[in-house]
């Protein structure tokens, strides 16, 4: 199955390659044109296509979305939702994307990227310039809006990749906005496998380039990605570092990962989901 899986690696490359082009000529042209929800309503649909060039099967599960959030992710009578997700790919957005349009946040350099970074700022991406002394504030603020509106905004906490078998301490800083205008605060559990076994194949860490990544990804036959929606954080969470302690615990428990001192990292369960790896700065990943 690999074999075949790697002969038509270069059909797979030449259509994600058409894909992405094509992806940047409807957002420059056609985005400015489109109300929100419907730029999300092609958001989504383009990311669930990139998965299927990909080679990657998506399967939802966990607690239902209400259908205005899964097309949209918009609900303009809430005060919009914060996601919480652990993160293992540069893959993680567009498979969250695929079932909620979501408005990630990441560190400045993604938007210098060529071609994908121009494809990402189209979308909607929020910015943090890490070094910068009020990067927190500003990005905050930023995301407040956003939350009022009743958007749907993507946080990584745990501030870079593993290979999925381990969960890094949460950076909290970014929680504060959900809190400050009562927006609902969801953790997202990420897990990829392989015919139902654990893989590393779609992880992103350490010296991985982002084009081996892809390599791998496209060549592993029967490559699934689960995106499992937990139940929002129940309200009364006092401090930002408290929500995140509870987001991080609900993964873990999701993932079949031990609990763990909450300042330190989660190890695999006695089934880990890989070998566990350095987590390493990763391009895709929001604020430390």
């Amino acid at each position: 199955m690999r074999s075949i899986a790697i002969l038509l690696a270069p059909l797979r490359l030449t259509l994600l390659l058409a894909h992405v082009l094509g992806g940047l000529l409807v957002a420059s042209l056609v985005f400015p044109l489109l109300a929100q929800p419907t730029r999300n309503r092609i958001n989504r649909l383009w990311s669930h296509n990139l998965l299927r060039i990909a080679g990657l099967r998506l399967l939802v599960a966990g607690e239902p979305i209400e259908a205005e959030v899964a097309s949209t992710g918009i609900a303009g009578w809430s005060s919009g939702r914060l996601l919480l997700a652990n993160h293992i790919s540069w893959i993680d957005i567009f498979s969250i994307n695929a079932t909620v349009p979501t408005r990630f946040i990441a560190k400045a350099e993604i938007g210098r990227w060529p071609l994908v970074g121009l494809l990402v700022s189209l979308a909607g991406t929020l910015y943090v310039e890490r070094g910068r002394r009020h990067a927190v504030h500003v990005i905050n603020q930023k995301v407040a809006e956003r939350l009022k509106q009743g958007e749907t905004v993507g946080v990584f906490p745990e501030g870079t990749t593993t290979d999925g078998s381990l969960l890094l301490p949460f950076h909290a800083n970014l929680v504060q906005p959900a809190l400050d205008v009562g927006g609902e605060i969801r953790p997202v559990a990420l897990r990829y496998t392989q015919r139902g076994a654990p893989t590393l194949a779609a992880a992103y860490v350490g010296d991985d380039s982002l084009v081996g990544s892809l390599w791998r990804i496209i060549t592993t036959p029967g490559l699934q990605v689960e995106v499992i929606w937990l139940p929002p954080l129940a309200a009364g969470a006092a401090t930002r570092q408290a929500a995140g302690q509870q987001a991080r615990a609900a993964i873990a428990q999701a993932l079949g990962l031990h609990p763990a001192d909450p300042a330190g990292d989660l190890s695999p369960s006695p089934h880990p989901a890989g070998t566990a790896a350095a987590a390493a700065s990763d391009p895709a990943s929001a604020s430390r």
